[in-house]
């Protein structure tokens, strides 16, 4: 681990982190995009075959009942038992969030409220490179069931079989997700945004993924909706001359072992700066003054995950104010948060954690206004739009309010 200061260019370039965007993978997603809205099917097919080595036919593109069928065969029992406790978790942290619709009523007629509703179709993409990220199945899907989504679909490349791994197979089927999808990369995100004769077109796409995927939410952002930019993931540690070292440098190797992981150490301890140096290999230490700068420099860094790993936390926890998701205590490594806690691993990257927050039911829902006025409370409310559309010069806006006062209406 490299020791850098507060006050330094590393450190400037650190939260920084999320700043750049590779031409060449901007310009490659692009193409890709403009290719599968154009060509649908055949363009999938095509980058499928040229990304992830697989030749399949249209109709092999979606998973069929047999392969979902099949997939139980390749898995422990023990696994599904296991799901059955993380179900549990998730649906019990969720259900906390639900929103109901409302109404207020004003003098004169005036009601005013807001109506929430699910939307109606959410992809999920679920990254299957070198491991597949079976838990990103749950953490995404099941805030969309809870939000009261219909049609959830699932896009996820195939490996060197032709097929999907039987784990996201399982959980999938488990949680009665409507389709899954054997695509993968910008084409997929492409193809779902779009919507080809295979693949249905969704109204948001949610998960994580490579850069490749990262930059096509990117594009399509507007023509569907999207949970967000998310980067490789990261942990800021926050600990002290009390923290366990052993604890401390494990949960820094865990945060290391994602691809372009970011573990970052911030200690008053020097004592413990030295030996995470020479015992963790990756990942950044920033030394303070005290534990305020501490928290102090983790707003400014406002990372994914933020571990407080001090006796006495709470002073802590109140001086934070950016973090997808805060870990507290000496017992609560992100494993837990990652996998079984219950809210989603789906957190906000590259310091967009001071204005996003982690996937919640609130993202799979919208709301609509209501607004409703009587005869009188227009009136009432006549000589006020008069004013406004007057200084904006929107005469016809006036007009309509008018023609409502008229002694003959045609």
């Amino acid at each position: 681990m490299k020791i850098i200061k507060f006050s330094s260019k590393q450190f400037s370039k650190l939260c920084e982190r999320n700043a750049s965007r590779k031409t060449r993978v901007l310009k490659s997603v692009n193409r890709i995009i403009e290719d599968v809205k154009l060509n649908g099917d055949e363009a999938v097919i095509k980058y499928t075959r040229k990304f992830d080595k697989v030749k399949l036919a249209a109709r092999q593109l979606k998973v069929s009942e047999s392969e979902t069928s099949g997939a139980y065969q390749d898995i422990s029992p023990d696994f599904v038992n296991t799901l059955k406790i993380v179900i549990d978790n998730v649906t019990r942290f969720y259900k906390k969030q639900m929103r109901k619709s409302w109404k207020m009523f004003g003098a004169d007629g005036i009601v005013l409220g807001e109506r929430y509703l699910p939307l109606e179709t959410v992809g999920a993409y679920i990254p299957s490179g070198t491991v597949p990220l079976v838990s990103s199945v749950y953490m995404t899907v099941l805030p969309a069931k809870l939000a009261g989504v219909k049609k959830i679909i699932l896009a996820t490349p195939p490996n060197k079989y032709c097929s999907v791994d039987p784990h996201i197979l399982v959980v999938a089927n488990l949680l009665n997700v409507s389709e899954v999808y054997k695509v993968g990369g910008a084409q997929a995100i492409a193809a779902m945004t779009f919507g080809t004769k295979t693949i249905p077109k969704v109204d948001k796409i949610v998960g994580p993924g490579n850069e490749y995927v990262t930059e096509a939410k990117r594009q399509v952002f507007g023509y569907v909706d999207i949970d967000m930019i998310a980067g490789p993931s990261e942990v800021v540690i926050i600990a002290n001359q009390h923290s366990n070292p052993a604890f401390v440098a494990a949960d820094l190797r865990a945060q290391g072992e994602h691809f372009k992981g970011l573990p970052i150490l911030i200690t008053n301890s020097k004592k413990l700066a030295r030996r995470m140096r020479s015992e963790v290999e990756k990942g950044y230490i920033i030394i303070v003054k005290n534990l305020d700068e501490a928290c102090d420099v983790s707003n400014i860094i406002a990372p994914e995950h933020l571990q407080i790993m001090i006796k006495s936390p709470k002073n802590v926890i109140k001086r934070i104010r950016n973090a997808g998701a805060i870990f507290v205590g000496s017992y609560t490594p992100t494993a837990v948060g990652d996998y079984i806690a219950g809210p989603s691993h789906v957190l906000p990257t590259g310091g967009t954690a001071r204005f996003f927050s982690g996937l919640g039911l609130s993202d799979f829902m919208k709301s609509t206004h209501v607004i409703s006025y009587s005869k009188k409370a227009l009136e009432q409310a006549r000589g006020s739009i008069e004013k406004l559309s007057g200084i904006e010069g929107l005469k016809a806006h006036l007009e309509s309010v008018k023609i409502r006062f008229e002694e003959k209406q045609a």
